[in-house]
């Protein structure tokens, strides 16, 4: 079995059973050791997955480190285990720092059982950095975070490997990590970078008042526009067929002075998933209508997706908002029938029902288009 798919299935067990997990001892024994496991290593095995390693340090005697890790005979990655749900950015590692540094390990992990960060020497040689060069989610990560991750597994292990990209993993990912936190909540810094550049005006506390709104919707609004640039240019380049994302023309923002009586959703976020499953029902049911006249349209709960825009002629609803289960509500003669999909291309599974679907509603206007 491939990492990818060991590590959804921990992640699939991890989302059930996350809530009986309660001690640190349960969350090793549960998630901790089925993750080592995922990654090549004989758990069983104590010359290769050492658990409480021991290892005195200065006056301090008898410290243990949750696990240590022998790889071709050399100690290489040292573990520490906190419980489910502790939030590492605020766990006690002292333990961890002290045994970096009189052991031969070059990499040291500090997890709660669904986060893992990772740690080196990337600063100054022999003493872990206080920041990891790189942390990986089980239940929430991205295909690229399984690559890094599969450097850590016991065939694919390489000192240098790991280093040579480690540093720029760092910084990229600290970078990602400001650059999320302005799109969520835009500080007065960034604001103020960007009113300078298209207000003449001076920039005083009513001005920025003005502003925040509109910087954050700008931030959420552009990020749309290019993912929907994206995956047009991939459809057309799989179609052949130039596609236009049906989305509704914006409301012209009032000027700066009235900003504060937009009302603006900020809790309802169209993902990159959703519009992935939007274009692909586009596709499918082109056939049958024209593509122009389907539509999508996000809420809350879910996302809709529309013929002639009308919540009265829904195609298929997306309920991608659970990180780990996925499910699509398809309609037949006005009934709901809610499926769980394993990835968003199961919705082609489906094609012949969303045609029918749509053709139903052209049937019920006496007109189906050539």
């Amino acid at each position: 079995m491939e990492l990818v798919d060991k590590i959804k299935s921990l992640a699939g067990r991890i989302e059930r059973q996350k809530g009986g997990v309660l001690t640190e001892e349960a969350c090793k024994n549960a998630f901790v050791m089925p993750f080592l496991s995922a990654l090549g290593y004989d758990v069983f095995n104590p010359e290769i997955v050492i658990p409480e390693f021991t290892a005195d340090v200065g006056t301090k005697k008898g410290e243990k480190v949750d696990y240590a890790i022998n790889i071709n005979g050399k100690l290489s990655i040292l573990v520490e285990c906190k419980g489910c749900g502790t939030n590492l950015a605020q766990a006690h590692m002292s333990q961890l720092f002290r045994y970096f540094s009189v052991t031969d390990a070059r990499f040291a992990i500090l997890t709660n059982g669904i986060e893992y960060w990772f740690y080196s020497d990337l600063d100054a040689p022999n003493k872990m950095d206080q920041r990891p060069f790189f942390k990986f989610n089980i239940v929430e990560h991205r295909p690229n975070e399984i690559c890094e991750l599969e450097k850590f597994s016991s065939d694919a292990f390489d000192v240098g490997t790991i280093l040579s990209t480690a540093s720029n993993l760092k910084y990229s990912s600290a970078l990602k990590a400001e650059f999320m936190k302005e799109i969520q909540n835009p500080s007065e810094e960034f604001i103020r970078m960007l009113v300078a550049r298209v207000f003449d005006g001076r920039f005083t506390a009513k001005i920025k008042d003005d502003f925040t709104p509109l910087v954050a919707t700008a931030i959420h609004d552009s990020i749309l526009d290019l993912l929907s640039v994206k995956l047009t240019n991939a459809l057309e380049a799989t179609t052949g067929t130039p596609n236009v994302l049906s989305r509704a023309a914006p409301t012209p923002s009032a000027p700066p002075s009235s900003v504060s009586a937009l009302e603006i959703e900020t809790d309802i976020e169209t993902t990159e998933e959703e519009l992935e499953g939007f274009y692909i029902v586009k596709a499918i049911v082109r056939s049958v209508v024209k593509p122009d006249r389907i539509f999508l349209r996000d809420a809350k709960s879910y996302c809709a997706i529309l013929l002639d825009d009308n919540n009265r002629k829904p195609l298929i609803r997306l309920h991608f908002n659970s990180k780990s289960i996925k499910y699509i509500s398809l309609f037949k003669e006005k009934t709901e029938d809610k499926i769980k999909i394993d990835t968003i291309d199961d919705i082609y599974l489906y094609s012949e029902q969303l045609r029918e679907t749509a053709q139903s509603y052209n049937l019920e206007n006496a007109k189906i288009p050539a």
